[in-house]
C-alpha cells in the first residue's frame, strides 16, 4: 500500500512539472531548439505564453513576431486555407526577453585608467582595450532559440564577485534599446496590426562612438585602442603639421608612443625637433664640409625650416634727408597691410639717415619685436644698412662682412657712395648695397662713373668663401654672389621738364606709371647696358617717390620746381636663373617726414644647403639694442594703457 501511495504521488508530482516549450515557425512547423533548463528565470519563447499571463487575465490571441505579412482577401486560395495554432499563442513579452540583455550590459565594466596602466605594467595577461577585451563565454553554449540574433551577440560578461555596481553607461545603453521597443509596440498596437520588428531585431552591429567630447573622455580612460582605425586616423591628423616640419629622415614625434594615452600624451609634446643620438655621436657640427646628415648648414636642417627652399625676404630704401625727427609709427614700412605674414629677413638701407643712429636702429628693433634680432648694421657717412633675421635663424648664418666706397673726389665727405654687406646664408651667398649717386637732372654721366667705381671697389668677400669661384670676376663685386640686391638712391631723373611729367601725373595711375617710365632715364640705361649689367627690376605700380613737400603729398612747390622722378629704385641679380621672385614692389605714402617716400620689396629667395666649415657667426647679434626693443615696447604699451584709462575716466566725468 505505502509503495502504491509513493507511485502515485511520483506520478502526479510528474504531472505537475511543466514539459519543455517548443517554438512555433510562422508556418507551423515546430523548431527542434528547446529552451535550456538555468538556475535563472527561464525565457519564454516567441511564441509561448509568458510567465506574468498566468496569473492575469487572457488576451486575445495574436500572430507571433516573425509571422509575415498578413495574407490578402482577394486570394481565395489562402482564404480557404485554415490556420488555427495550438495552442493559440499570445503577444510575446518582450521586454522579459530582453532582461537578459540588460542583464548583460550591466554586468559589463570598463577599466579605469588606474586599472588599465596595472593591466600595461603586467598585472594582467589581457590587453587592456575595449577591442581586445572578449566577453566570457557561458557555461551552455546552446542558446536560447527565440531570440534574435542581434540579441544573441550582445556580450553578456558577468562581473567579478564583489566588483562595484552596474556601470552606468550599460544602463543608459539598455534603457535606450528598452525604449525604443516599447515605442515600436505600442505604435504598432495602436494601428491595429502586430509590430513589425523585423528590421530592429534583424543583426546590426553598434553604432560607431562619435568624435565628440564624451567618446573622447570614455576612449582616454579606457585605454585608447592603437589598432583602431579611428585613433589612427586622429593621430595622423594631430602630427600632419608636425611631421611637414621636420623634414626627412627624423625620427617620429613623442606623440606616437602607445603607451601613453591621449592626455598625458600632450601635456609632454614639445615643437623642438628631436635629435637621434647617433647624430651627436657621428660627428661636430662645426667640423666637416660635405652635406652629410646631421651638418649645421646641409640639407636635412634646411628642409626642416624651409622645406620649400625659400626664404622671405624684405629689401627698403629711404633718403631720409637728414631729418632729425622719425615717423612715430613704422609699421606701415616694416609690415606692411599686403603681407599676412612677416618676413624671415629685413633689410634697410638709408641714405642721408638722421643725426642719431642709434635711435633709428632702436626703432627697428622696437617695431619688429623680440622675434627679432639685429644680426649686423654698418654705416658709411650718412648712408646707413641694418640687417635683422628672426631670432633662430642666426645659426644659420656666416660672419657678415662689409665694405665702402666713397664716390665723391673729396673722399673725406661721405654724403655720396655706398656700403656693402655680404654673408652666407646656409649655402647661399648674399649681398646687399645701398647707394647714393651724383644728384642733377643731367647728370647721367656722373651716375654712371659712381656705379663703376662701386662695382670695382667693394672688396667683398673677404674671410667667407665664394661658393662659385669659377664664376667670380675680380673687376665686379656682384659676380661673386649668389644673389645680390642693389637699392638706394640713384638720383635717375624722368626726362621732358616738369610741366610733361605734371600732364602725365593727372591721367589713370596704370597708364600714367608706363607713360612716366619711357621718360625714365635708368630704364634706358639699363636697356643700353651701360649700368645695372644682369640686373632686373620688379614692375613698377606706384607714383615718383621724389620730391614732395614736408609732410604733405604734393609735389615740389618750392622755387626749384624739380621734376618728380623714380629716384629710389630695387634691383637684383641672380646667379641661378629664377632663384628670386618679387612679391610686392611699392613706396609709402603714409610716411611724410622726407622729400622722399620710402620703397620697399618682398622677395622669395631660394636658399641651398652649404658647408658648413666656414666662419660662423655662431648666433652673435646685438644684444643690447635686443633688450632695449623690448623696454620700450612695454613701456609704449604701459602708456597706451595708461592713456586709454584716462580717456575713459574722463568720458564717464563727462557723462556724469
Amino acid at each position: 500500500m505505502p509503495s502504491k501511495l509513493a507511485s502515485l504521488g511520483h506520478s502526479e508530482a510528474a504531472s505537475q512539472q511543466p514539459t519543455p516549450q517548443r517554438c512555433l515557425h510562422p508556418e507551423g512547423s515546430m523548431l527542434k531548439g528547446l529552451l535550456p533548463s538555468s538556475d535563472e528565470e527561464p525565457v519564454p519563447c516567441l511564441g509561448s505564453p509568458a510567465a506574468g499571463d498566468r496569473q492575469g487575465p487572457k488576451r486575445s490571441p495574436e500572430l507571433p513576431l516573425d509571422t509575415p505579412e498578413q495574407v490578402s482577401n482577394e486570394d481565395p486560395q489562402a482564404q480557404a486555407r485554415p490556420f488555427t495554432p495550438k495552442p493559440p499563442p499570445p503577444r510575446p513579452r518582450l521586454e522579459r526577453a530582453l532582461s537578459l540583455d540588460e542583464k548583460g550590459w550591466r554586468k559589463r565594466r570598463f577599466r579605469t585608467s588606474r586599472e588599465d596602466l596595472t593591466v600595461r605594467n603586467g598585472a594582467s595577461p589581457s590587453g587592456g582595450s575595449l577591442q581586445d577585451e572578449t566577453p566570457r563565454t557561458p557555461a551552455r553554449s546552446g542558446s536560447p532559440p527565440c531570440l534574435s540574433a542581434s540579441l544573441q551577440e550582445i556580450p553578456t560578461a558577468r562581473r567579478a564577485p564583489g566588483s562595484g555596481g552596474p556601470s552606468s553607461w550599460g544602463n543608459c545603453l539598455s534603457g535606450m534599446i528598452s525604449t525604443s521597443l516599447d515605442l515600436l509596440h505600442r505604435e504598432g498596437a495602436s494601428a491595429g496590426s502586430a509590430p513589425r520588428l523585423a528590421s530592429l531585431l534583424s543583426p546590426r552591429p553598434l553604432p560607431a562612438m562619435g568624435r565628440n567630447v564624451a567618446s573622447e573622455g570614455l576612449r582616454t580612460a579606457n585605454k585608447v585602442d592603437p589598432d583602431h582605425a579611428d585613433y589612427k586616423l586622429r593621430l595622423q591628423a594631430r602630427l600632419f603639421r608636425v611631421h611637414s616640419s621636420l623634414g626627412p629622415g627624423r625620427p617620429p614625434s613623442p606623440l606616437a608612443c602607445d603607451d601613453c594615452s591621449l592626455h598625458s600624451s600632450r601635456s609632454t609634446f614639445s615643437l623642438l625637433a628631436p635629435i637621434r643620438a647617433k647624430d651627436v655621436r657621428s660627428r661636430s657640427y662645426l667640423e666637416g664640409s660635405l652635406l652629410a646628415s646631421g651638418a649645421l648648414m646641409g640639407a636635412d636642417e634646411l628642409a626642416r625650416y624651409f622645406p620649400d627652399r625659400t626664404v622671405a625676404l624684405f629689401v627698403a630704401t629711404w633718403n631720409m634727408q637728414g631729418q632729425k625727427e622719425l615717423p612715430p609709427n613704422l609699421d606701415e614700412l616694416l609690415l606692411p597691410a599686403e603681407a599676412d605674414l612677416a618676413q624671415d629677413l629685413y633689410v634697410m638701407g638709408v641714405q642721408e639717415g638722421c643725426s642719431d643712429r642709434r635711435e633709428w636702429e632702436t626703432r627697428l628693433q622696437e617695431t619688429l619685436g623680440p622675434h627679432y634680432v639685429m644680426l649686423y648694421s654698418a654705416a658709411h657717412g650718412a648712408l646707413y644698412m641694418s640687417v635683422l633675421i628672426r631670432r633662430d635663424l642666426i645659426w644659420f648664418c656666416s660672419e657678415v662682412e662689409s665694405s665702402t666706397v666713397t664716390t665723391r673726389i673729396v673722399s673725406q665727405i661721405k654724403t655720396k657712395g655706398a656700403l656693402g654687406v655680404s654673408f652666407t646664408f646656409f649655402g647661399t651667398s648674399l649681398l646687399f648695397i645701398t647707394s647714393h649717386f651724383t644728384s642733377g637732372d643731367g647728370k647721367v654721366g656722373e651716375r654712371l662713373v659712381d656705379y663703376s667705381k662701386t662695382v670695382q671697389g667693394l672688396a667683398l668677400p673677404k674671410n667667407v668663401p665664394d661658393t662659385s669661384p669659377y664664376r667670380s670676376d675680380a673687376a665686379d663685386v656682384t659676380t661673386r654672389f649668389d644673389e645680390v640686391f642693389w637699392f638706394g638712391d640713384f638720383n635717375f631723373r624722368l626726362s621732358g621738364g616738369r610741366a610733361a611729367v605734371e600732364a602725365i601725373l593727372k591721367q589713370d595711375l596704370g597708364s600714367s606709371v608706363q607713360a612716366l617710365l619711357e621718360r625714365d632715364q635708368l630704364t634706358r640705361e639699363m636697356q643700353r647696358g651701360s649700368i645695372f649689367k644682369g640686373f632686373q627690376e620688379p614692375d613698377i605700380h606706384f607714383l615718383p617717390s621724389y620730391k614732395f613737400d614736408v609732410g604733405k603729398d604734393s609735389y615740389d612747390t618750392t622755387s626749384k620746381q624739380r621734376t618728380p622722378s623714380y629716384t629710389d629704385r630695387i634691383l637684383f641679380r641672380s646667379r641661378h636663373k629664377d632663384d628670386i621672385c618679387p612679391v610686392k614692389y611699392s613706396s609709402c605714402p603714409g610716411i611724410r617726414t622726407s622729400d622722399h617716400r620710402p620703397v620697399y620689396g618682398l622677395f622669395r629667395v631660394k636658399v641651398r644647403p652649404g658647408r658648413d666649415n666656414i666662419p660662423l657667426a655662431a648666433g652673435k647679434f646685438d644684444r643690447e639694442l635686443y633688450l632695449l626693443g623690448i623696454k620700450r615696447r612695454i613701456s609704449r604699451e604701459i602708456q597706451r594703457q595708461q592713456a586709454l584709462k584716462s580717456q575713459h575716466a574722463s568720458a564717464i566725468c563727462t557723462v556724469s
